[in-house]
């Protein structure tokens, strides 16, 4: 609503929160509902589906992460070529790249995960469906499938982490070059607060995806599943938005005009 806030960081932000939302969207309201009633229960179809989705999504929010980290970096680093560089049509393009290579990720996964019989033990050790618990309930070897869960894992995660650890290694020695102490302070508690989501976020993602899946790894699973589906869709507005200098200027403008317009009337 603000025009100050129509740039590409911004924008870059506004799909982070949509994708948030579609994220915990797809687990949350389940979990939720299985704390009221009995017998817990979900169908094959219904389980696959959410899988579908959270993984989608969960991969595009990798891809995401990796554009805002470049934008940061064009911004610090080149700031007269910052417009030239991140022009609209760029960063359309990077959002959708993002959602399709997101879904294209999930969708080989999907198809893999559907040629495996499941006849033995219906219990799903978790608070959604998500891959590593999946194939612990199969009855077929799920060795292609465990290779194709690393493989992934590190085509999306590891290339994306090593993305944002690139950018943001020329940031701080772009930062180091400020004269200004407060500049240069603030610039990296900036910093700091992307990478310690960055961090957690596929710290734990990585966690569960890069090991294989066992009975006895299943506990670990959930608690580092708790940070990047609940935790951290939860942290990021407090991180980027409500810290924000500019963001709460923008509210305080839209609320000021919405004072003026009931005036007005």
């Amino acid at each position: 609503m603000d025009s100050h806030l129509h740039t590409p960081m911004y924008f870059f932000l506004s799909n982070l929160s949509f994708l948030d939302l579609c994220y915990v969207t797809c687990t949350n309201p389940k979990m939720l509902s299985d704390f009221f009633q009995k017998p817990r229960s979900i169908s094959f179809m219904g389980c696959t589906t959410q899988y579908f989705f959270f993984s989608s999504l969960g991969l595009t929010e990798c891809c995401l992460l990796a554009a805002m980290a470049f934008d940061r970096y064009a911004a610090i680093c080149k700031p007269l070529l910052y417009t030239a560089v991140m022009s609209p049509a760029l960063c359309v393009q990077m959002v959708v790249g993002a959602y399709i290579t997101g879904s294209f990720g999930s969708l080989i996964q999907l198809c893999a995960l559907l040629q495996l019989n499941f006849c033995g033990p219906n219990i799903v050790n978790h608070f959604f469906c998500d891959l590593p618990q999946l194939l612990v309930l199969s009855c077929s070897e799920t060795i292609v499938l465990q290779v194709m869960k690393f493989v992934i894992a590190v085509v999306f995660g590891v290339t994306s982490v090593l993305v944002i650890m690139v950018s943001y290694g020329y940031i701080i020695v772009t930062i180091l070059k400020i004269s200004s102490v407060e500049g240069r302070s603030k610039a990296f508690n900036t910093c700091a607060s992307h990478l310690t989501v960055v961090t957690l976020f596929f710290g734990s993602g990585l966690f569960v995806y890069m090991h294989p899946s066992s009975g006895s790894s299943l506990g670990s699973d959930r608690m580092a599943s708790v940070l990047y589906t609940v935790v951290i869709p939860m942290l990021n507005p407090l991180i980027y938005s409500l810290r924000n200098k500019e963001i709460k200027d923008a509210l305080k403008r839209c609320r000021m005009k919405r004072v003026f317009s009931h005036c007005h009337c």
